[in-house]
C-alpha cells in the first residue's frame, strides 16, 4: 500500500442525492421538505431545545446547586507519591517543578500535599498548600516545608 493507491473502503462514500432538479428526479417539487410550515422555507432554524412549542425540558426542570465562584482547585498529591519519586529519582527536595516533570501536575496546577502514607526520607517540599498530617509527617521526618 502505497499513498498513490489509497481509496476510501467500499461503501463508505455515496453520491449526494440532488433534490429540486425537476420531476424526472423525482426528487423535484418540494424537495423532500413535505407542503408549507417554517421546516419547509429557506432560512429555517430550529433552535436548541425547541419542542415545538411545547415547554421545553430545561426550563421544566427546577434550578438547583451553587457554583462558588472563588473556590480554588488544587491537584492533591500523597506523601506516598512524594516517597516514591524522592526514591526513583533521589532527591532531597521535592518542588512543582519536580512534580510536573514526572507526568503528576499539569502547568498552572496548584497543589496540595495530603498526609496518606508514611514518610521515611528527610524532604525539603515545595507545593501550594499541606495539609496538617502531611505537614506534621514531613516536619517528623527531619524535612521542611515551603508554600510557593
Amino acid at each position: 500500500m502505497e499513498l498513490h493507491n489509497l481509496q476510501p473502503a467500499v461503501g463508505s462514500n455515496k453520491k449526494k442525492r440532488r433534490v429540486g432538479r425537476g420531476p424526472g428526479s423525482g426528487k423535484g417539487g418540494t424537495s423532500t421538505r413535505g407542503h408549507k410550515g417554517a421546516k419547509s422555507r429557506s432560512g429555517y432554524k430550529n433552535k436548541v431545545g425547541f419542542e415545538g412549542g411545547q415547554m421545553p425540558l430545561q426550563r421544566r426542570l427546577p434550578k438547583t446547586g451553587f457554583k462558588n465562584i472563588n473556590r480554588v482547585e488544587y491537584k492533591a498529591i500523597n506523601l506516598v507519591v512524594l516517597e516514591t519519586l524522592a526514591e526513583q529519582n533521589n532527591l532531597e527536595k521535592v518542588t512543582v517543578a519536580d512534580l510536573m516533570q514526572a507526568g503528576l501536575v499539569r502547568k498552572g496546577q496548584l497543589v496540595k500535599i495530603l498526609g496518606m502514607g508514611a514518610l521515611t526520607r528527610k524532604l525539603e517540599v515545595e507545593a501550594n498548600a499541606f495539609s496538617k498530617t502531611a505537614e506534621a509527617a514531613i516536619t517528623a521526618a527531619g524535612g521542611s516545608i515551603a508554600k510557593v
